[in-house]
């Protein structure tokens, strides 16, 4: 396979792993949990003493994917996967939730693409793991506050999003260096 088609394989099989993300963490967040609250989310424990809605997972997860679909596809293609994304958790999210996951999509994915775009070509491994946290603490911060009119779960939304960027960083350098040994260079 040559590197042309290898980038878009790659790209393409990211989008479709972040589009899957978002029903994933709707459906999470009513659904799994170690307990699950009248009115509210399903919870999990994300370290000691330290709860959080288990769709964050699923969050912390797209992230890093919508990252990898604009190396492989381009910031065009990072940008539509926003779009996308926003679309599929408004048609997909609890009515209860509709504005809150939509909106804390939209804006963390927003605050990960103008984080990670100029740091991308020469950091990758730095680009994804710092967009990544601009992203997981704008979309705790919002989705809290517009699910349920507080912060509560504040520390363990970010905790929660930040394993899942942690877990995905050695996948992150190996892909780098693969990229550099078969000189694929990103969109």
């Amino acid at each position: 396979m040559d590197n042309d088609n290898r980038r878009r394989s790659e790209g393409f099989a990211f989008l479709v792993l972040f589009c899957l993300t978002i029903p994933a963490a709707n459906w999470m967040i009513g659904h799994v949990g170690t307990a699950c609250l009248t009115n509210g989310p399903c919870v999990l424990p994300v370290a000691p003493g330290l709860m959080a809605p288990s769709g964050v997972m699923m969050v912390g997860a797209a992230l890093v994917l919508r990252d990898l679909v604009q190396r492989r596809l381009g910031a065009g293609f990072g940008l539509g996967a926003i779009v996308v994304g926003a679309l599929i958790s408004w048609a997909l999210a609890p009515a209860a939730l509709v504005i809150a996951s939509t909106a804390a999509f939209l804006l963390s994915e927003f605050a990960d693409f103008a984080v990670y775009t100029p740091l991308a070509r020469r950091r990758l491994v730095l680009a994804v793991m710092a967009s990544s946290v601009a992203g997981l603490v704008v979309d705790s911060i919002v989705f809290l506050w517009l699910a349920f009119g507080s912060l509560d779960f504040l520390g363990g939304q970010i905790v929660g999003k930040l394993w899942m960027v942690l877990i995905a960083t050695p996948l992150i350098a190996w892909l780098r260096r693969r990229d550099e040994r078969l000189g694929l260079s990103p969109a």
